[in-house]
């Protein structure tokens, strides 16, 4: 009964030692044990692989009834069903199998009935899926099987394990590098373009389960390229471009060199890092590791990777029309998914806002856009500047003197400023002898981002 269950673990005494759930019922295990309420077992055979589970389901029509701890269970309405499951603790008693209302559904829905009809009559094709299904499960977060260690690896990789090519040709060198980051400069292709293109495909990576990320190139296959996030219509122009650029390249190449779409997406990111820090008077070479190979259609599941579509992204200051949640704190979930520290999520957004990566004008502080200064923190932080929030949870940033409007931006602009720990932060990257630091650590951010899926690399 529930009243003989104590409290859970952390509502239970000290002397309980974080255990919880204490039967005080008889002896309070074995045939005393408490469980849901639901109780028995589902086949003959309960420590056995078998297909009993689903000839019992098939084998008897089922009745709804409560078990002795009160909780509702199904039950087949034949009697002699009773004389089939043994019990748990005494040889010589027996029970009628029980089934739950999701049980059930599998044999009566009229989707589901089919599949458990077509896994009672092939027990092998059974055992097949159990295995992909409970491989799938417990393999889920550990990324491609590339990061996968010892002599039981399967050689067949899956759909759901987002699959890439292997490399087949030669990679470019350094004397290509320079080459092809002077033609994607000359292509008449924005900094911010470039940059926010670059960016779209490589923050698509989660930590926590090691999907996303810029190899496979997928921001130019469905569902990826038609999201909002990535400003479909501009998008296509880009990847075109760089379509036309990676076409010249590998057939000018007389040997087996090629230039993959997703190395060049990442390539043309770095190059307009590199314009815009030049364009800021610092001379730096943003870390290129060529070695990304381009995924196909076939190899994508739009279904699966329809869950990556960012609803928010805070450094592209993208909020989609209807999200309720706190766009700060999910600035913080992104950064945590892209394994950022607070001071490399905050020179990130500052680097992103100057380089106009934005969905918007919001948050871009610098009258000299596409150039990676340290405006956005040393505007934000200008004590000149009254904040004023305005109807449409967009704040305006006045003078305090003349009232002129001098910026717009976002929760998540201002937060920078508001938060304690995050302007300390701010305010190291907006002193006047911070410039090259913040060039520096932009830098460094950046190419964690765009390698954040390259195994290979570690």
């Amino acid at each position: 009964p529930a009243e003989n269950v104590g409290a859970e673990p952390e509502g239970a005494s000290l002397e309980e030692q974080g255990l919880g759930w204490k039967n005080s019922y008889g002896t309070g295990k074995g045939v005393d044990t408490i469980t849901s309420g639901l109780e028995g077992a589902w086949t003959p055979t309960p420590v056995t692989w078998d297909n009993s589970f689903f000839e019992t389901l098939f084998a008897y029509d089922w009745d709804l009834k409560k078990s002795p701890a009160g909780a509702w269970q199904w039950v087949p309405t034949d009697p002699a069903a009773s004389t089939t499951v043994p019990d748990a603790h005494d040889s010589s008693k027996t029970h009628a199998p029980i089934m739950l209302t999701t049980d059930i559904a599998l044999r009566f829905d009229p989707i589901y009935e089919s599949i458990s009809r077509r896994f009672l009559e092939n027990p092998d094709a059974f055992a097949d899926a159990f295995a992909k299904a409970w491989y799938k499960l417990t393999h889920r977060d550990m990324g491609p099987p590339s990061r996968f260690l010892g002599s039981e690896v399967p050689k067949e990789t899956l759909l759901w394990q987002d699959p890439v090519p292997e490399v087949d040709h030669e990679l470019i060198e350094e004397q290509d590098i320079t080459a092809l980051k002077e033609k994607i400069l000359g292509s008449g292709l924005s900094i911010s373009q470039l940059v926010s293109t670059a960016w779209g495909s490589a923050a698509t990576f989660r930590g926590t389960d090691k999907r996303g990320g810029a190899n496979g190139a997928r921001i130019r296959l469905s569902p990826q390229k038609d999201w909002e996030v990535n400003n479909p219509a501009k998008l296509g122009k880009v990847l075109q471009i760089l379509e036309e650029i990676q076409n010249i390249f590998n057939s000018s190449q007389s040997g087996d060199k090629k230039v993959s779409r997703a190395d060049l997406i990442v390539l043309g990111g770095c190059a307009a890092v590199e314009q815009a820090a030049k364009n800021a008077g610092h001379a730096v070479q943003v870390p290129f590791a060529p070695g990304r190979t381009d995924a196909s259609q076939e190899q994508t599941d739009p279904d699966s990777f329809a869950v990556l579509e960012p609803t928010t992204d805070g450094f592209r200051n993208y909020n989609a029309s209807g999200q309720k949640r706190n766009a700060t704190e999910l600035l913080v979930d992104r950064a945590h998914m892209l394994t950022l520290t607070a001071p490399e999520m905050t020179v990130l957004v500052g680097g992103m806002r100057v380089l106009n990566a934005n969905q918007s004008k919001l948050g871009v502080f610098t009258e000299q856009p596409e150039t990676l200064t340290n405006d956005f923190f040393i505007n934000l932080l200008d004590m000149d500047l009254e904040w004023q929030p305005t109807s449409e949870g967009i704040y305006e940033g006045h003078d305090r003197a003349t009232g002129e409007l001098k910026w717009t931006g976002t929760a998540v602009d201002l937060v920078f400023g508001s938060n304690s720990q995050l302007r300390a932060i701010a305010e190291v990257y907006a002193s006047e002898d911070s410039k090259q630091a913040f060039v520096h650590d932009f830098v460094s951010a950046w190419n964690k981002i765009m390698n954040l899926d390259r195994f290979d690399l570690a």
